[in-house]
């Protein structure tokens, strides 16, 4: 339990810090002023200053976040502007207007490349990661043999000494790479014997007499095995790795898409949270049950976790990337500045909308702890 709270914290803190670190790199290349680079999220223990940015260790260690110059006044900080001090803010907001360091300032396409930064780093993020599984660890593929999976004792198959792990090389001299091939033959030739030329474990060929039964139980097949290709391990060289990860990033990232489009849907219309969605609790269980697969399945969690909140950042809603970038495009289309006040009012309720839908998520995480049913199906 102690090891799955620590993974789960520390995968966390590298997916939401990795797409800080994209704000914030984008930022300081453009010339925007970063006042703070947080690790976990306030209140704070302590901080370190170097040049104009407050790098800061804080309390909850989840994540962490970039506060840009000039950001608040955006739109996506406090908006409360009381009577007696709007007169002041609005002067504070035209000074701030005017700093060629602050992130409202900044064109259009600046402010827009340092939104989607984030989500463009948990994107790489993900491709390295899955290019270095196609490199080092292999990818699981079907190959073009036949093997027997399982033999049915008492079986045709089981009288006649085929055993699992072997390789079916033909059937009555014709040569068989699928399946189904086998399958289709064997239906058609019940009752009559039938030569398979097999391969065995030891990787010796011989030939085995069996005869399939005219009747059968239903579970077990006229032979009474189990088949299924090969499955072959292909690692690919260092300069094909990315290539052929970017096709399953793009992939995957496609898959995740229309996931969450019908976990959206089944949400607003049907008012249930989908069996398939988990919240922290829900993820936290995942990562417990990837770390006794191995370190390589604790990688492939991060990718999918990190293509997951690149999705979700982008998405146009208030309080996240995706829905300052919609403000943003409002104002390049129209060419003027949507009035802070109501963007930021327009994030706040996003983000309220936000933590309810986590907290209803979280809620029903427990719920099926407490029933005792798989929070990951």
């Amino acid at each position: 339990m102690f090891l799955t709270i620590v993974v789960f914290l520390l995968v966390l803190s590298v997916l939401v810090l990795v797409h800080e670190a994209g704000h914030f790199f984008v930022a300081k290349k453009l010339g925007v002023k970063v006042e703070e680079f947080g690790f976990g999220f306030p209140p704070r223990i302590f901080g370190i200053k170097f040049g104009e940015t407050l790098y800061s260790l804080n309390l909850l260690p989840i994540g962490g976040f970039v506060k840009l110059y000039g950001e608040d006044e955006a739109g996506g900080g406090s908006v409360k502007v009381t009577s007696h001090k709007s007169s002041i803010r609005q002067a504070q907001y035209k000074q701030i207007t005017k700093d060629k360091r602050s992130f409202v300032s900044r064109s259009v396409w600046q402010r827009a490349s340092i939104v989607v930064a984030g989500v463009i780093m948990n994107f790489l993020l993900a491709l390295v990661i899955i290019s270095y599984l196609f490199a080092v660890v292999g990818v699981a593929t079907t190959g073009p043999n036949v093997e027997i999976a399982s033999v049915i004792k008492n079986s045709p198959a089981g009288k006649s000494g085929l055993k699992p792990g072997d390789i079916i090389l033909s059937v009555d001299g014709i040569k068989v790479s699928d399946p189904e091939q086998i399958i289709s033959y064997t239906k058609k030739h019940l009752g009559q014997q039938t030569s398979l030329l097999i391969k065995s474990t030891n990787g010796k060929s011989k030939t085995i007499e069996v005869t399939p039964r005219l009747h059968y139980p239903s579970n077990e097949g006229a032979m009474g095995i189990a088949i299924g290709n090969t499955i072959i391990v292909k690692k690919y060289p260092w300069y094909q790795a990315p290539i052929v990860g970017l096709k399953e990033t793009l992939s995957e990232t496609w898959l995740i898409v229309q996931g969450l489009g019908g976990a959206l849907g089944q949400l607003i219309f049907a008012h249930s949270v989908p069996k398939d969605v988990a919240g922290p609790i829900g993820i936290a269980q995942l990562t417990g049950q990837t770390i006794k697969v191995g370190y390589n399945a604790v990688f492939s969690l991060v990718a999918l976790l990190s293509l997951n909140l690149a999705i979700m950042n982008i998405l146009p809603i208030p309080a996240l990337d995706g829905g300052r970038l919609f403000f943003i495009l409002i104002e390049a289309v129209t060419r003027r500045k949507v009035h802070p006040k109501f963007e930021g009012y327009a994030h706040a309720i996003g983000m309220a909308i936000l933590l309810t839908l986590v907290a209803l998520i979280s809620f029903n995480d427990v719920y099926k702890w407490l029933m005792h049913q798989p929070l990951i199906p």
